[in-house]
Order: C-alpha cells, then sequence, then structure tokens
C-alpha cells in the first residue's frame, strides 16, 4: 500500500519477464457472474485492471466481438494466458 500522496512503489510488480512489455498474449478471463472473455492482452497495473484488445465475450455457443476494452480488476476471477500471439511493434 502506498503512502498517501505518493506513487505505489512498482518494483514489487516486476516479477514478470523483461519482455512482457514487448510481448502479446492470448487469454481467457473468468468474471464475476460467470461470465467469460477472450482477448489479447495489452496491459494491467497493480490492481490487475485489464486492457483488453480484440475481446470476445463468450457466452454458451454465442460469441459477442465487443473490441478493446478495460476490465476492473475487482471483477477478474481468473486469467490463463492460452499462447503468446506475438511482439507488440
Amino acid at each position: 500500500m502506498s503512502r498517501s500522496g505518493q506513487p505505489p512503489d512498482l518494483k514489487k510488480y516486476a516479477f514478470l519477464h523483461a519482455n512482457f512489455n514487448t510481448s502479446l498474449f492470448f487469454i481467457r478471463i473468468k468474471l464475476n457472474a460467470n461470465r467469460m472473455v477472450v482477448g489479447t492482452l495489452r496491459g494491467f497495473d497493480q490492481f490487475m485492471n485489464l486492457v483488453v484488445d480484440n475481446t470476445v465475450e463468450v457466452n454458451g455457443n454465442e460469441k459477442t466481438d465487443i473490441g478493446m476494452v478495460v476490465i476492473r480488476g475487482n471483477s477478474v476471477v481468473t486469467v490463463e494466458a492460452l499462447e503468446p500471439v506475438g511482439r507488440m511493434q
């Protein structure tokens, strides 16, 4: 937790591979209320807020393309990396 008026110490979140910021990952995210989305992880923060591109909401056999979204961290139940998709340019 950060002190009032100071930004959080992001060094404690630097456990990922050094190339993460230039890599793209195709992920599946389970959200509360039994919702599920898949897409390309573009970024995240210390609160697990996620920026996901090319997002598709999956509801049974029905799929809805919803584009780029920001998913609030407190609604995330699980995140599964399906495969690396490439590198950002």
